[in-house]
């Protein structure tokens, strides 16, 4: 059970380590985080995280989607240490569906990236891996421990 809480931590530190970067670099200095332009990466779809950044989209009302991302984030790391810590039911339970929340909001967000703006933006990416990878890794856990969950 030791490996698991390092791999859950890790992948939120990631993801919110991506977050906080743009909300940093961007949105407090008004510069592009490195590597935010590559060029065409699918035909007709850019890495251009400009595009992405300064899109509609890229808020949920006055809060950029990266704050919203860094929150749920650290709510990650939180939730993992309390379920790691207690193993209680409503800790697993919460853990769960806060991931699956997470997950399901990708399909929407590569839409908009992919299908309406034509860029991607290369930390947005980061943070959907990692997004992907915290849930599968979560599922997994709460497989095998399932028995030990009061």
């Amino acid at each position: 059970m030791n490996v698991w809480l390092p791999l859950l931590v890790v992948f939120s530190a990631g993801g919110l380590a991506a977050s906080l970067l743009v909300v940093y670099l961007f949105y407090l200095l008004g510069q592009l985080p490195p590597g935010c332009y590559v060029g065409e990466v699918l035909p007709g779809v850019t890495a251009d995280c400009l595009r992405v950044l300064k899109s509609e989209y890229a808020y949920i009302g006055p809060v950029p989607l990266d704050v919203a991302a860094a929150v749920w984030f650290v709510v990650n790391i939180a939730a993992a240490l309390w379920l790691y810590r207690t193993l209680e039911r409503r800790a697993a339970r919460f853990i769960f569906w806060w991931r699956l929340l997470g997950l399901a909001l990708l399909p929407y967000l590569l839409y908009l990236e992919f299908a309406v703006l034509k860029a991607v933006c290369i930390y947005c990416t980061i943070m959907h891996i990692f997004i992907v990878a915290d849930f599968v890794v979560i599922t997994i856990f709460l497989r095998r421990v399932s028995p030990l969950i009061r």
